[in-house]
């Protein structure tokens, strides 16, 4: 067994899992996992540049893990950075202070490399299950963007298009600088518009409408989960693989999306960073059930986090 760290900073949350690893089945034997909200794309889509408080939020969750990775002992890490510090102008801010810190410099990853990740950490526990038919559509909801894989046991297409909770909610959904509480139905529409075109762009090389099973990954999709599942505290691994029906994601979307911050934030699955940009991530997911015809999606907990680990292993 290989003791490794996996760190995956996103545009809306950094996450860490320690784990063993064994190099010959893949198989990880999870020793720590968690994850902070930093909100590190804040600002990104409008001024193109990693906003300073950002940052530090950011550099301190890494002082956080670093005291983590160094208490269980893990021999290898790897921190792989996605969508917002793809777009930021002073990326290079970012990747010198993670080196300081941690001593691994961030892989800036491509969309691509993302979505690969995402597949593989969704979809090893699958294989074999004869309940899910084949091909498998992985939609991973992040902050900034959103990945589409399609994929057997192996990736057959994916695209990553620049849709996600943070992206949509402060593009369309901030007046003033905040989240109007509720949304007007003008900015809904203008979420969805903006949802549409990015499920077009998808389609130009994934084809969406082929799969069989749709496994959802990401705080957005696994929030709805647990709010369908009606838990009173949050529980992955009553999550992890459950199947969420089509109603149960449609009601569940326009609540969120006609509702008041307070609202949002009495659910008590909720996790603060997400009361104000899940209505965004769940108009997503819900875009897409629609547009393959999905009838449910199955909802996994392991995602591009685990693929990271596995790549290591």
């Amino acid at each position: 067994m290989t003791r490794v760290a996996a760190i995956d900073c996103g545009t809306n949350s950094i996450r860490l899992l320690v784990a063993d690893a064994d190099p010959l089945t893949g198989e990880l034997v999870d020793l720590d996992r968690r994850m902070t909200v930093v909100r590190l794309g804040q600002g990104v889509d409008k001024t193109g540049r990693l906003a300073q408080e950002a940052l530090d939020r950011t550099f301190a969750a890494c002082r956080e893990y670093a005291a983590v990775i160094k208490e269980h002992g893990a021999e290898r890490v790897r921190f792989v950075a996605t969508s917002a510090s793809r777009d930021a102008e002073n990326r290079e801010d970012f990747v010198r202070g993670v080196l300081e810190i941690l001593g691994v410099e961030p892989e800036v990853i491509s969309g691509d490399q993302e979505a690969e990740f995402s597949f593989t950490g969704a979809t090893k526990e699958l294989t074999g299950r004869d309940d899910l038919a084949k091909p498998y559509l992985v939609v991973d909801i992040g902050g900034g963007s959103t990945e589409f894989v399609v994929g057997t046991d192996h990736v057959r297409a994916a695209r990553s298009v620049d849709v996600g909770c943070v992206r949509m909610t402060e593009r369309h959904l901030v007046r003033d600088g905040a989240v109007t509480d509720p949304p007007a139905r003008e900015q809904l529409d203008a979420v969805r518009a903006d949802i549409e075109a990015a499920l077009d762009l998808a389609e130009e090389t994934v084809p969406l409408k082929e799969a069989r099973t749709l496994v959802g990954l990401a705080g957005s999709v696994t929030t709805i989960a647990a709010i369908a599942l009606g838990l009173e505290t949050y529980d992955w691994q009553v999550i992890h693989h459950s199947r969420i029906s089509y109603e149960q994601v449609s009601e569940i979307v326009n609540g969120l999306a006609h509702a008041t911050h307070d609202e949002r934030a009495a659910i008590p699955v909720m996790h603060p960073g997400r009361v104000d940009v899940i209505a965004a991530g769940g108009l997503v997911l819900l875009a897409i059930m629609e547009r393959v015809g999905a009838r449910e999606v199955v909802v996994s907990e392991h995602d591009i986090l685990d693929g990271i680990g596995w790549s290591i292993a």
